[in-house]
């Protein structure tokens, strides 16, 4: 059966993984971010489907609220929650604790709650997976946002899981590790800079905490998320997919 998906971050890594493996199972894809052209670029990269995307800002209630409104001809079937920002923050005039917190956490909630009213519950079951992460069960020094705002997620996801589960809605998170994305590349460049190394160097440093001694791929992901909007059985799980990272809490 064709279903009709709608991702949030989709116009880069896990977001346009997730895309691609869905729209390659046969099912329609509508893409939603803040950047038009890499929404139109993961578009030129899907296939079979009447796909769409969605400027919109998950931070900005106004923003989803006209999105919704463009596509409200639609049945969504399952929401994916990935839109996501990382890096570290300090306390002080510079402090991003607002930035991650309204983005992840915040963001997500204003998502799926701009949404949820193009599910038809009638129809069958529905589906919203989160994206959180690893650091939502480990602490890293000055990431006490982005850990918060991760965590943050399971708890949003373990509450909805009980409060649509009458609906036939479930509700999951995953937690990736390393991924090798642009924002994964980006962040080991900008942590070797920072300490005086090269970018293999860190990438080594950080793989030892790796059980598989690798990062994970966006395919990998994907593969793991559309297992969980196919299925009728699991709820308010959070699902670790990050090498064994999580082993060494």
């Amino acid at each position: 059966m064709v279903k009709t998906y709608l991702i949030s971050g989709a116009g880069s890594g896990i977001g346009r993984a997730i895309a691609q493996h869905l729209s390659n199972d046969g099912h329609t894809c509508i893409l939603l971010g803040r950047k038009e052209p890499a929404l139109r670029e993961t578009l030129n990269l899907l296939s079979n489907g009447n796909h769409r995307i969605l400027v919109a800002d998950i931070r900005d209630k106004g923003s989803l609220a006209a999105a919704a409104a463009g596509i409200n001809d639609l049945v969504i079937d399952g929401l994916v929650a990935n839109s996501g920002i990382g890096g570290e923050n300090y306390w002080g005039a510079n402090d991003r604790w607002h930035d991650i917190i309204d983005t992840n956490l915040t963001g997500t909630y204003n998502f799926v709650n701009t949404f949820l009213q193009l599910f038809n519950t009638s129809e069958g079951e529905k589906h919203i997976l989160i994206t959180s992460s690893v650091l939502a069960r480990l602490g890293v020094a000055n990431y006490s946002a982005y850990c918060a705002s991760k965590a943050g997620l399971l708890g949003l996801m373990r509450s909805w899981a009980v409060q649509y589960a009458p609906k036939k809605i479930l509700v999951n998170a995953i937690c990736p590790g390393w991924v090798d994305t642009e924002m994964s590349q980006n962040g080991l460049q900008g942590i070797a800079d920072g300490i005086g190394i090269t970018k293999e160097e860190f990438y080594g440093i950080a793989m030892q905490s790796v059980p598989l001694r690798r990062m994970s791929q966006p395919e990998e992901i994907a593969g793991l998320v559309a297992y969980l909007l196919s299925q009728s059985s699991i709820t308010g799980q959070a699902i670790d997919i990050n090498c064994g990272a999580v082993m060494n809490s």
